[in-house]
């Protein structure tokens, strides 16, 4: 009978197994059958108790981040109104809303006037993230940039939301922390494929993992003696730190130097990386010029016109100073047509506001800052709401109540009147 020599790395043991049928080889334990059945593949090629390994059992959540994220990522580059500088859902009225309630909001104050650069480079990096952690191609990489934006996401956009648990940028972030730990764990990644063509070339063993019970480990070493290893004096035989486990090539974590296929692999993976970042540019650029083709996405809460503080220049055309007992003036009600808004700033508090003519004659304003996380709110006509771009709460335009959540209490109200002269006045 033929046998294959199996080397313990730095134990300096060779040990003989014979070459045999498992059925053959081992010894039979009481209580099992003397033949057992075939096992049944697994789908999608699962190796026996592949569940157990970090990649298959997180990939359900893999496949959750990378569709998140891509679909965020295009939904920005597809929405011209999402870089507007006016549009009451872009990203530079959404900073002026974080500005009120952001613990960073120093910093967003001096980084207002960048809003657009800075929302092409969130669109961008999310869409990164999402193809990093779909392809499974420097993953780590693309966890941690998924970790960056929930957190940055979190101090500026949840980090107020009550109750705190509803926020849900702080969920993302830990739930990219298993995959700046493991990666794609070899799982449906380009990751492993580069891992298994660089050790191919360097003529190594391939790295592909599976699960194997440590007493089976013990009984191919064949350095297990009564719970000690005989390999190494004065060592308890245990998975922590076992050489057997670690193999001839052991991991970067256990010492080892980098190596030629250490090297390759970020070599292949680099040239990788620059394919799927073209793919990606064409993706990006394809999608935002079919948005500005079709309009994008109708912004229906879109402001109409922003008015003023303090003066006014009626039809006229002089200007005219508001009267104390009306408030302050926001401009000419004819500037306003039915079924529009237009944003203004509220006199008590420096807050973003909107007022709306939801029907011939009716007006009516509200704080625009949403309760839940500070977003600045939008009118949506077409389904006679006001809504929050961020999160979804919606808000009935005739009371400011709360219509759906995750807000918990209604808009501000903001005394709207329509002087004799044709103006409207806030207070």
């Amino acid at each position: 009978m033929t046998t294959l020599r199996w080397g313990a790395a730095r134990c300096g043991i060779v040990v003989d197994v014979p070459r045999a049928t498992r059925r053959d080889s081992r010894p039979l334990r009481a209580g099992l059958p003397a033949r057992r059945r075939d096992p049944r593949p697994l789908p999608f090629g699962i190796p026996p108790r592949g569940w157990l390994l970090s990649g298959w059992s997180l990939l359900p959540l893999r496949a959750f981040l990378a569709l998140v994220f891509l679909y965020a990522g295009l939904q920005k580059l597809a929405n011209p109104a999402f870089l507007s500088t006016t549009a009451a859902g872009g990203i530079h009225s959404q900073m002026v809303g974080y500005i009120r309630t952001s613990p960073i909001h120093l910093l967003l104050g001096h980084l207002l006037r960048f809003s657009t650069p800075i929302g092409v480079a969130m669109a961008i990096g999310e869409l990164a993230v999402g193809l990093g952690m779909a392809l499974g191609l420097w993953t780590r990489i693309a966890a941690l940039g998924g970790m960056a934006i929930s957190f940055s996401l979190f101090l500026t956009v949840s980090f107020h939301s009550a109750p705190w648990y509803t926020g849900a940028d702080l969920l993302y972030f830990f739930a990219f922390m298993p995959f700046v730990v493991a990666g794609a764990g070899g799982v449906l990644s380009l990751d492993a494929r580069i891992a298994r063509r660089a050790a191919l070339d360097a003529r190594v063993d391939d790295p592909v993992m599976v699960v194997l019970p440590f007493a089976e480990a013990q009984q191919s070493c064949g350095s297990y003696d009564s719970g000690r290893c005989k390999a190494i004096p004065n060592r308890l035989c245990a998975p922590a730190g076992c050489p057997f486990l670690e193999g001839i090539r052991m991991s970067l974590p256990a010492g080892r130097a980098p190596d030629e296929v250490d090297r390759r692999a970020v070599v292949i993976g680099g040239v990788t990386a620059a394919v799927a970042a073209g793919a990606g540019i064409v993706l990006a650029g394809a999608v935002a010029g079919a948005g500005r083709a079709i309009g994008g996405v109708k912004v229906t809460g879109q402001t109409q016109g922003s008015f003023p503080t303090t003066t006014t220049t009626p039809a006229g055309g002089s200007t005219t100073t508001a009267p104390s007992s009306l408030g302050t003036a926001l401009g000419p009600a004819s500037s306003l047509p039915v079924g529009q808004s237009a944003s203004f700033t509220v006199p008590s508090n420096g807050d973003p506001g909107i007022v709306i003519q939801p029907t011939s004659g009716k007006f009516v304003a509200y704080d625009a800052v949403c309760p839940h996380a500070g977003c600045t709110v939008g009118w949506y006509q077409a389904n006679n709401v006001i809504a929050c771009p961020c999160h979804g709460s919606e808000f009935d335009p005739n009371t400011g109540a709360v219509i759906v959540g995750p807000a918990a209490v209604g808009l501000q109200p903001v005394t709207v009147t329509e002087g004799p002269n044709g103006v409207l006045y806030v207070k």
